[in-house]
């Protein structure tokens, strides 16, 4: 009912003819999966392509790539187009607004901000859900020691 592929981003520098291994993800060996290349990406493709499909003709679909800031989303598209169609970093807050990324004919993806619902926690533990970029914090003391609570003593001192 719901699909599931591993996948792995690329983490290339370079703008164009980002790399695709062909081999799955879930049978990749260490060193490929430790390479700069994109894995997994056939699988994804092939799932999304046939959800174009109805009856005997294709119709196009337009997905949207939501989930928490900094997970990977704009580098995930970037990786399935092969080229970098949209702006990514390591702190949260680079993508701003919606965009549409064209993947092929039948294909385009939506590139949306990271999605941080209000849980009711205490204002500390947004930092933690990726809410805020570590840069902008007035007070970091509340979020580590709010870290140092969860974890248990024997993983803080490295045991």
């Amino acid at each position: 009912e719901f699909p599931t592929v591993a996948f792995k981003a690329c983490t290339q520098q370079q703008s164009q003819n980002l790399k695709q291994s062909r081999m799955p993800a879930d049978t990749a060996p260490k060193d490929v999966l430790a390479g700069g290349a994109c894995v997994g990406a056939e699988n994804l493709l092939h799932i999304l392509r046939n959800y174009g499909r109805c009856g005997e003709g294709r119709s196009s679909i337009t997905v949207g790539v939501v989930g928490y800031p900094n997970v990977g989303k704009s580098s995930l598209i970037n990786s399935l187009k092969r080229s970098r169609a949209c702006g990514v970093g390591a702190t949260p807050g680079v993508t701003r607004c919606l965009q549409a990324v064209q993947l092929d004919g039948h294909i385009r993806l939506l590139d949306c901000p990271g999605v941080v619902l209000d849980s009711g926690d205490p204002p500390a533990a947004a930092p933690l859900r990726g809410a805020l970029a570590p840069q902008r914090l007035r007070d970091p003391l509340s979020p580590a020691c709010a870290i140092l609570q969860r974890c248990p003593p024997q993983q803080v001192r490295g045991e």
